[in-house]
């Protein structure tokens, strides 16, 4: 059986010192599919609908990254002055992506704001701002500097639901990850299934039942790779693909 295709989502932003738009997409997301055995590919925001979808039937499986918000009003949301990297061809590419890789029953997992594009995809909403809307909400951000510290630092608590899909994957009812975000699954999209939840009762992750592998979670898991429950994350992720090549 040949290595899976990986198709990876990037978002456009300057890069100093120049300042010109650049394709952008951390290395710990590529990494983490090579380390699980799985080819990846870049997928550029830019590209049109014609583009992505003609990608799409030459993919096994398809990776809904993090960083910046989705447009508020797509989902309808309150606005608030925290929304930012709103990138409004990332929106229609990554929506698009998720809706077809649901239908179609092309493997997918999805990271930080892969969860909320999959579930804003899918007709669920979002806060769109945690603090300020989420009552009695824990630290979901981490504070201080952008740096490996802040995406390594253990934040708190993530209780999976028994007889989840992710359940069996991980292997433990409990995990302790990492934060990084300040938007979240406020209302979950009908037919997605709720399977992980922080202590102060915010969604952390979402599987699509009788999907081949459909499952998004809010933390990081590419930074988080020295543990094995996670590592298992990416390679049930991978082998899921491998079954489309």
């Amino acid at each position: 059986m040949t290595a899976p295709i990986i198709g990876i989502t990037t978002r456009t932003a300057p890069v100093p010192p120049s300042r010109l738009p650049s394709a952008m997409l951390q290395v710990s997301y590529i990494n983490a599919i090579l380390a699980a055995g799985g080819v990846p590919v870049m997928i550029p925001s830019a590209l049109t609908e014609d583009g992505w979808k003609q990608l799409f039937d030459r993919l096994d499986g398809i990776l809904f990254t993090g960083g910046g918000d989705i447009e508020t009003e797509i989902f309808h949301g309150q606005p608030h002055p925290a929304v930012y990297g709103v990138d409004t061809q990332r929106d229609d590419i990554e929506l698009g992506l998720a809706k077809i890789a649901a239908i179609e029953g092309r493997p997918f997992l999805g990271i930080c704001r892969g969860l909320q594009v999959a579930n804003v995809a899918l007709g669920g909403t979002l806060y769109t701002h945690i603090p300020d809307q989420h009552p009695n909400a824990v630290l979901h951000d981490y504070p201080g500097e952008d740096g490996i510290e802040a995406r390594t630092a253990l934040v708190h608590l993530v209780k999976i639901e028994e007889g989840s899909q992710i359940s069996k994957i991980f292997g433990e009812p409990i995990l302790n990850v990492n934060s990084l975000h300040h938007q979240g699954i406020k209302d979950v999209a009908p037919g997605l299934k709720a399977v992980a939840y922080a202590p102060d009762g915010l969604v952390e992750a979402v599987e699509l039942p009788q999907h081949p592998f459909g499952i998004a979670v809010q933390w990081h898991p590419e930074w988080l790779t020295d543990q094995e429950p996670i590592r298992r994350l990416f390679s049930a992720f991978i082998e899921a693909s491998a079954k489309n090549n």
